[in-house]
Order: structure tokens, then sequence, then C-alpha cells
């Protein structure tokens, strides 16, 4: 059965003669697919409501929740995933990293979109709830700092700098932008980021303010980067911080910030976030893998399996496309590896700084 998905799904790739017009195809396709997508789904759904038989065995609903920073990969390979394979339905839905642990620790959902590893207390809680789970990095990831398009006195941060305005103390204190910088402007400073069930900002302030969730409580904060975007793009006094992908779907809305970790290792001065400086390791220290983690319950259901093969198989164009950096191809095989081995557990939750490559070869 699971051979057979995967066949269907290569057949409809080998149409095309090159990766670039299967992509744009691709592309096009899910643009307008959309009435059909939303009637295929009523459809799937009643039958599955109604206890229809072998559609209820064969295709139940595959369920991911998580990160908005994983949110366009995991949708960009949902709506083709369901195209090539239109007896599949699949759901994503956005309710940060933390959020999305606890439903798949309660066998709410089959995978776990993460924008940082899992925690401790997240995997105790999956033990003892019996949920096992296999960990996936799917590509690479840089935090985007931004300010509104009209700010023309900020080019770059320092990694201090970004501290002393984000760390607990600044709060109530450090209120305008003069105090970052005596040559700053006298205006107040309007500060955007996710909120506290985000990995983005968990990671960023364990890499930024040197504790994970440690923070300033008085700034604009959403699960959904879509409102931070929107909250900078209309505030000429606002910085804010989210995943690169959300930025290059806004670049004409925002004005990205260089960031200066005073490394001359990783490239001397400010160092903007792009796709090409995340992939070669010289933004420091704002990138990171990107995460999913699925159910061994769930992958043990043909479409689930399909799926999961089918996101580290042929979703390297997709993940370009939203804005992500790939895993090299290396990579790609030792995650597929522990699919196949169904290995579970987690080697990056006590990880820092480690070579990805290095955490997932085994005996390593």
């Amino acid at each position: 059965m699971y051979s057979v998905r995967l066949t269907q799904i290569l057949q409809m790739r080998n149409r095309h003669e090159t990766d670039a017009e299967y992509r744009k195809d691709m592309k096009k396709q899910r643009k307008t697919k959309s009435a059909y997508g939303i009637g295929l789904s009523m459809v799937l759904a009643a039958a599955v409501g109604c206890g229809g038989g072998e559609m209820q065995s064969e295709s139940p609903v595959i369920t991911l929740d998580g990160s908005s920073t994983v949110f366009p990969i995991a949708e960009a390979v949902a709506e083709e995933f369901q195209f090539v394979m239109p007896d599949a339905r699949v759901t994503v839905g956005i309710s940060g990293t933390g959020g999305g642990f606890e439903k798949l620790c309660t066998g709410e959902t089959d995978i776990s979109n993460a924008s940082r590893p899992i925690k401790e207390v997240e995997i105790a809680a999956c033990a003892e709830a019996g949920v096992e789970f296999i960990e996936l990095p799917i590509a690479y990831d840089g935090i985007a700092v931004v300010t509104n398009p009209k700010n023309d006195w900020v080019n770059a941060l320092t990694v201090d700098e970004l501290k002393r305005i984000w760390e607990p103390d600044a709060q109530g204190t450090l209120v305008r932008w003069n105090q970052v910088k005596s040559e700053w402007p006298d205006e107040e400073l309007h500060l955007f980021g996710p909120g506290a069930d985000s990995g983005t900002f968990d990671y960023f302030t364990e890499i930024i303010v040197g504790e994970s969730g440690a923070s300033r409580g008085d700034f604009t904060s959403s699960e959904d980067d879509n409102v931070i975007v929107q909250g900078v793009s209309t505030d000429e006094l606002a910085l804010g911080f989210f995943g690169l992908a959300y930025y290059e779907e806004n670049r004409d809305r925002l004005k990205i910030i260089g960031v200066n970790d005073e490394n001359d290792d990783n490239g001397v001065g400010a160092i903007t976030a792009s796709a090409e400086v995340v992939r070669d390791g010289t933004y420091q220290p704002l990138s990171r893998p990107i995460f999913i983690y699925v159910s061994t319950a769930a992958l043990n259901r043909p479409n689930t399996e399909a799926f999961i093969e089918f996101f580290l198989s042929d979703s390297v164009g997709l993940i370009r496309e939203v804005g992500y950096v790939p895993l090299s191809d290396a990579e790609y095989g030792l995650v597929r590896d522990r699919v196949a081995a169904r290995t579970t557990g987690s080697v990056f939750a006590n990880a820092s700084n480690v070579p990805l490559e290095m955490l997932l070869t085994p005996g390593s």
C-alpha cells in the first residue's frame, strides 16, 4: 500500500522534464485548486464522520499543529501531497511550538511542527501519556530582525544591543530609541515578537538574553507571525523579530536589520539574514534547524508514512519556494534513516551548537 502511494507521487513528478517545471506547475495548480480542495475535504470529512468503511480505515486525517515558523512549509507540503494523493486529507494548525507539543503528547495530533527542539518536560509528558515520537529536522531557518521601512536611523544591531532591548530588566525602563543609542530619535520604542508558546521566542531569548523564555513582557506578542508583520509594517517606531520566511514574503512592507555578533570568524560587521548566510553558517547566532515530530502510532498508518516520506524526499523545492533553507542531501539521508529505523526520542533536546549531521549519525 505504501509503495503504491509513493509510486503515484513519483509518477506525478516524472510527467515534467525538469524539477523547475514540476515546481512551477505544482505552485500554479495549488493556487487554482482551492475550490476542488474544499469540496474534497467536505466529502472526506463526511465519509470519515459517518464511519465510511474503507475510507475511514485507509485514509484517516493526518493532523499537524504547532509552530507558525514551520507552518508555511507544512502547508505547502500538505497541499501538494493532497493534490497528488487525492484520497488523503491533511490539516495544518498553528498553536505555537509549545502548543503543538502539548497536542502531540495528548494524542490530539499526529505530527508536531517545531521551531526548536522538544524540551525535557515535554518529553516527560509524552512518555507519561505513552506517546512515542521520532524527531525529524527538515530545514534551516534564520530569525529576521525587522523595522518599519520608514525607520531611517537603524540598519544594524549588535547582540548586546538586542539583549539590552529584550531582557526582563528592560521592561518599563528601556522604552525609547535613544536609550539604545544616544544619536537615535527620542521616540517611543514599540516592540513586536512571537508569543511565549513560540519556539522562535524560546530560541531568541535563549540565544540573545541567555535564558529560554526570559524576556520583558511589555511587547505586542502573537503566535501568528502575520500579526507581527502587520504591527511592524504599520508602525514607524516598531522593532520586531520572527522567522526569515515571513520577511521574505513581506519584504516590500518591512526593513530587515543586520545583526552583529562581534565575532569576526562569522564575518566582519553586521550580517543581514538571507538563505545564503543561514546555509553557510555566518548568520550567527540567529539561525537554527527546524523540525517535525511524528508519533510512531501515526507513522504506522500507510498515508502518514507516505506523507513523511514525501516530506523528506520531495519537499526541497517547496522549502526554497517558501523561503527556508533545505538540509544537505546527506542530512536528509540521515533523517530518512531515522524514520526507516523507527528511532524514537530526541538527540537535539540537550544539544547546543553541535552540527546537525554529527547529531544524526549513529554512534557519534
